[in-house]
């Protein structure tokens, strides 16, 4: 039997064990640690709007460079995501978590953000 804790692969992930009798053929069993089930889920919605917030970003600046807002809307645009932006840090403090916690690790393909 192979057991395999994922916390030996990504540290946000505490607390969830996989088992199998072979990598491949077996279905897993995943053990959740009700404890940090919450935190996980927390973390997993917070990065996921993390990610939307930074494409919103990536896509006003494109807006702003050709030119197509005006200084009201650039403005407006400013205050709405520094504000989105302190909203995603503070759910993220009552959570336990940092910034940075919300760039999972995606193993071979990367960093979420």
């Amino acid at each position: 039997m192979i057991t395999k804790t994922i916390t030996e692969c990504e540290p946000e992930a505490r607390g969830v064990t996989v088992e199998s009798d072979s990598p491949s053929t077996a279905t897993p069993r995943v053990d959740i640690n009700e404890d940090t089930v919450g935190k996980g889920l927390a973390q997993l919605v917070l990065t996921v709007v993390r990610l939307l917030h930074e494409l919103l970003e990536k896509q006003a600046l494109r807006r702003v460079d050709a030119g197509s807002l005006s200084d009201e809307e650039i403005d407006r645009l400013g205050r709405t995501l520094r504000a989105q932006s302190e909203a995603i840090r503070e759910m993220a403090e009552r959570f336990g978590l940092s910034v940075d916690d919300l760039n999972l690790d995606l193993g071979p393909l990367g960093k979420v953000l």
